[in-house]
């Protein structure tokens, strides 16, 4: 229903902001990763929505980036990892750490977000491998890299493939040509 938000930021409550939009103003909840990016209040802000309504409450929940809210649907998908879990772990750590985290499976990084405990930490794991690993961004360091990732996978090279491919791309190249330089290098490996 509500997809995105632009308007003027009136107020900055962590973990709340109030965005003003042509003279109605929304409470939206966001990771503090997104709160610490935000600007001055009274300045034009853009959040990407992921909209709950519950027999209680209607919820708008804000990202700086729709890979954000993106892996924030992936993590509530997970039986007992709710809203309010999925932004606390979204405020404790960045998409790429948490990425990074699901590919290496370290559990020991996912503990340390306040309400996680161990098993919780392991079904995260256990769920998110394969949907929230490199192909989210460990390493793609823009837009160009993420979708030359994306292609690699979608041809059918694994994970760790496609990885030490991307470390060969130089910065700022284009997806074209970044998809060339990495089937190259996948053909000599």
């Amino acid at each position: 229903m509500i997809g995105r938000l632009s308007g003027i930021l009136l107020e900055k409550n962590p973990p709340q902001v109030l965005v003003d939009c042509q003279g109605v103003g929304y409470e939206v909840d966001v990771p503090m990763s997104t709160f610490y990016n935000l600007p001055h209040t009274g300045e034009k802000v853009v959040l990407h929505i992921h909209y709950v309504v519950r027999e209680d409450a209607h919820l708008l929940f804000g990202f700086g980036t729709a890979s954000d809210r993106a892996v924030f649907r992936q993590l509530i998908k997970i039986t007992g990892i709710g809203a309010r879990m999925a932004l606390s772990i979204l405020s404790g750590m960045t998409v790429a750490e948490l990425s990074q985290a699901v590919t290496l499976q370290e559990a020991g990084r996912l503990v340390k977000v306040p309400g996680i405990g161990k098993k919780t930490a392991e079904r995260l794991l256990l769920e998110l491998k394969g949907k929230l690993g490199a192909d989210i961004g460990v390493v793609a360091r823009d837009d160009a890299q993420a979708d030359v990732m994306n292609a690699l996978l979608a041809l059918g090279y694994s994970d760790k493939e496609a990885l030490a491919a991307l470390k060969t791309m130089p910065a700022g190249t284009s997806v074209s040509d970044g998809i060339k330089l990495a089937l190259k290098a996948l053909s000599k490996a």
